[in-house]
């Protein structure tokens, strides 16, 4: 409800003012850069949600697989998901044949409906979590970008992943089903090319959104797995894709430090407010969204630092 009156005062204002075509129309003019043979990201801001970028936060990509092409995600909005089939279809000749969905926030799957619904796949786990939580989410896009949502509505696949390896033309891909982030996250290791698509188990330059993670120490387990994958490239579900592990690196320091000092604020008592405020160490002065991230942690996650002490207590 609350959308759909959005979405109308922002037609109601946008006919009343002197726009021009060019104007009233938002552009995320999306690029794609080849990392390996066959093998595209394109990659977005490490901003938070705003009317500026669209929601364009996120990294997609695309790989060519001699029978067709595989897209990695589809972006936060109707209007993205058509800018980046369109971009696609400019530099590949190979036609979409599958399109996977790493979880289940809005800024993944929001542009499923530009592409062909029987192409669309998803964990089993992460359909359910879009059903339950896909009005709120956009209910709350629609709010935070505007008019860049305009037309988007929640498509939920119907066809289902399941882990192990896939064989797509001349592509092998080991999918792993994950849990770190939001309890049902994809990775996807092309093996042919070694790029490990990590979505948003890794973050790089970016704090990481835990609140919906089942727990920090799950978090660091899925990293475990991660590593022990041959990969050369890492394309992390936010921020710069890298050569070697840095951004791996950098998140697994991240989460061993806030596990850390979140048991440290609940063992000493201290509230909400105050561990919300505690010092960020200077050597995550790149992470962009840190303190608000951090007071995002916190407020969904202290709680149970704050119960598993009591337990300790008593």
């Amino acid at each position: 409800m609350i959308r759909k009156l959005i979405a109308c005062f922002t037609a109601v204002l946008l006919s009343c003012l002197s726009f021009s075509p060019a104007q009233a129309e938002p552009d995320y003019a999306l690029e794609a850069v080849e990392i390996e043979q066959g093998v595209w990201v394109v990659e977005g801001s490490t901003a938070n949600f705003s009317r500026e970028n669209g929601g364009n936060i996120v990294n997609t990509a695309f790989i060519e697989t001699g029978e067709g092409v595989v897209v990695i995600d589809t972006g936060p909005s109707r209007r993205y998901g058509e800018a980046l089939r369109r971009l696609i279809e400019k530099t590949t000749r190979e036609a979409i044949t599958h399109v996977l969905l790493t979880h289940h926030h809005p800024d993944h799957v929001f542009g499923n409906q530009a592409f062909d619904f029987d192409f669309l796949y998803m964990l089993e786990a992460s359909q359910e979590l879009l059903r339950r939580d896909g009005e709120a989410f956009a209910d709350n896009m629609y709010r935070l970008v505007g008019d860049w949502m305009r037309g988007t509505e929640i498509v939920i696949p119907e066809k289902l992943l399941q882990p192990g390896e896939w064989k797509v033309g001349e592509r092998r891909l080991e999918l792993l089903e994950l849990s770190g982030h939001t309890g049902a996250d994809l990775a996807i290791f092309d093996e042919t090319s070694g790029v490990l698509f990590a979505a948003d188990l890794v973050f790089h330059d970016r704090a990481l959104t835990t609140p919906q993670s089942p727990g920090l120490e799950v978090w660091l387990a899925d990293l475990e797995r991660l590593e022990a994958l041959p990969y050369r490239w890492l394309v992390p579900g936010h921020g710069a894709p890298g050569m070697g592990d840095a951004a791996l690196q950098q998140t697994r320091d991240y989460l061993l430090w806030l596990d850390g000092a979140l048991t440290r604020a609940a063992s000493q008592g201290l509230s909400m407010t105050e561990a919300a405020a505690m010092e960020i160490p200077p050597r995550f002065d790149t992470l962009e969204g840190r303190r608000y991230e951090l007071t995002r942690t916190v407020t969904h996650l202290y709680p149970a630092y704050e119960k598993a002490v009591l337990a300790l207590l008593e």
